[in-house]
């Protein structure tokens, strides 16, 4: 199959890899209640060690970087409460913390939570996590530049292999509340 963006040497639909996803990912691709059907979220195949964004456009081609999102965990506090919430902005951005993301979770403080709570929170590995296949109860704050892009390519879960989905797609993920202003030029 042919992805719907860049050129890949293996790229099918998710519910076809389940395999190759973590258990949160496939689990969420498994039961995915959209409007946009499973098979449109497309699993792609890359090198782990081009994960990361800067050397991912570098490695498949520059024109991804505008079709590209991150998926960033957060921690907002107030009083004794933390909150954990996902994040999802074009690579071309950065969130907006300790602004848009703060106010929609009623923190009075909001940070990027640590590595090993991104990581043992949302069984993903860090650098791959994704807003399919998060804790039922978090947050997921996606901005709306993302929503309106035809296909976005997220992380899998996993820093081998992408995501391709409808931008719309994102705005039905569990919990997700789509906002404008969420992702900062950078």
């Amino acid at each position: 199959m042919r992805a719907p963006l860049g050129t890949f040497d293996d790229a099918r639909p998710a519910p076809d890899a389940l395999d190759l996803l973590t258990r949160p990912v496939a689990d969420a691709v498994r039961h995915w209640r959209g409007t946009v059907p499973a098979q449109e979220l497309i699993r792609v195949d890359t090198d782990p060690e081009w994960a990361d964004t800067a050397a991912f456009v570098e490695r498949y081609g520059p024109e991804l970087l505008a079709t590209s999102a991150n998926c960033v965990v957060v921690a907002g506090r107030r009083g004794g409460e933390t909150t954990l919430a996902a994040c999802v902005v074009l690579s071309t951005t950065r969130v907006d913390v300790n602004g848009v993301a703060r106010r929609q979770l009623g923190a009075r403080k909001a940070s990027f939570a640590a590595m090993d709570t991104a990581v043992g929170e949302t069984g993903m590995e860090y650098g791959g996590i994704t807003p399919i296949g998060l804790p039922a109860d978090w947050p997921v704050l996606v901005d709306a530049a993302v929503v309106d892009l035809p296909h976005v390519l997220i992380g899998s879960g996993t820093r081998r292999g992408k995501l391709i989905v409808p931008g719309k797609a994102l705005a039905e993920v569990p919990n997700a509340v789509v906002l404008e202003g969420l992702g900062v030029t950078l």
